[in-house]
């Protein structure tokens, strides 16, 4: 029997990524660490929770979309966790540190045939994690120790 990863737990800083999320996409996104996952994480799209620890944001808890792997899409090597705060923030977050915590996988990495397919995929995604996240399976972790 293979064991759930989740819920998995991580923190880190957010980097300047590869500049597409917003531009081209429409949906900006953070880069954090991924050295640490574990490999029963595959490659692939993901909803769960995200704190940014500022002095500003009071503790407050965002829904996310982390996509996790080399983004096939647009030929990257790198293996990242990109992150997406589904919240609109007025100023960039690079530098702040980011918990966040994995509850469950939406899709698998995959590529698409051109930008609008994704975009339209992105946008699924985030309509299933708002479903997911919206929860109580999923709200519990609202109140996790971690998170404070």
């Amino acid at each position: 029997m293979i064991k759930s990863p989740f819920p998995y737990f991580t923190l880190g800083i957010i980097v300047r990524g590869f500049g597409r999320g917003s531009k081209e996409l429409g949906c900006p996104t953070d880069e954090t660490t991924v050295e640490k996952l574990p490999s029963s994480i595959d490659e692939g799209v993901y909803y769960g929770w995200a704190q940014l620890l500022t002095k500003n944001n009071s503790n407050k808890l965002y829904k996310m979309v982390a996509s996790v792997g080399r983004n096939p899409f647009y030929n990257v090597k790198t293996k990242t966790l990109e992150t997406h705060l589904m919240h609109e923030f007025k100023h960039d977050l690079y530098g702040e540190k980011l918990k966040i915590v994995l509850l469950g996988e939406i899709r698998k990495m995959t590529t698409f045939r051109n930008t609008n397919e994704l975009v339209m995929a992105i946008r699924n995604d985030i309509s299933k994690a708002h479903h997911e996240l919206d929860s109580d399976q999923c709200r519990q972790y609202l109140n996790h120790p971690f998170f404070y």
